[in-house]
């Protein structure tokens, strides 16, 4: 495919995101349809349906740009453990400001979508490796996986309400110290 196939659609594609944002933030999670980001990105729905396969396609693919491309964190600390919660925290104020981004997530990333399942993919990919750079030499994969397991499991019960998205850096830095501890 050519360049000059690959820009217009590069362009569709974030113009519907941005579309589905906005969707997101007035209309909410249970009200957003394909239908209506596409009206609001000025193209048709079935244009639409050629980037996004479903609204949980839509939701993942807005949590993977929005929320972690979009907002790459500043590693920063003298200890891994320092720079684990750099991560942690980051995120966690990602999504304080956007929380409607959070709870399409939550609702999406379940699903058994196999569009879905390849962001998920990225998404985990991603997360596993600003954590393996916050911990340095001392990435062991245990340490990797205890990690990723308590963010995700944060970020769940986050959106059933369990945790507020103000005390989730807080939560997760107790959670990070408790995971480190052995390698900080």
């Amino acid at each position: 495919m050519s360049n000059a196939v690959k820009v217009p659609q590069a362009a569709t594609l974030d113009r519907l995101l941005r579309a589905a944002d906005e969707e997101l933030q007035d209309a909410g999670v249970e009200a957003l349809t394909i239908r209506g980001v596409a009206n609001r990105a000025g193209t048709s729905t079935a244009t639409a349906y050629n980037y996004l396969s479903s609204r949980n396609h839509l939701f993942a693919e807005l949590f993977h740009r929005e929320v972690l491309l979009a907002h790459p964190p500043e590693i920063a600390g003298r200890t891994p453990r320092d720079r684990v919660v750099s991560v942690t925290t980051h995120l966690a104020r990602v999504l304080q400001e956007r929380p409607h981004l959070a709870a399409a997530a939550n609702h999406a990333l379940l699903g058994t979508d196999p569009d879905v399942e390849r962001v998920r993919v990225s998404i985990g990919a991603e997360l596993v490796g600003r954590f393996r750079e916050a911990l340095g030499d001392a990435a062991d994969e245990d340490v990797l996986d205890a990690l990723l397991l308590a963010l995700t499991g944060a970020l769940l019960q986050t959106g059933l309400g369990l945790i507020s998205y103000a005390d989730l850096p807080a939560r997760l830095e107790r959670v990070v110290t408790t995971v480190v501890r052995g390698n900080a």
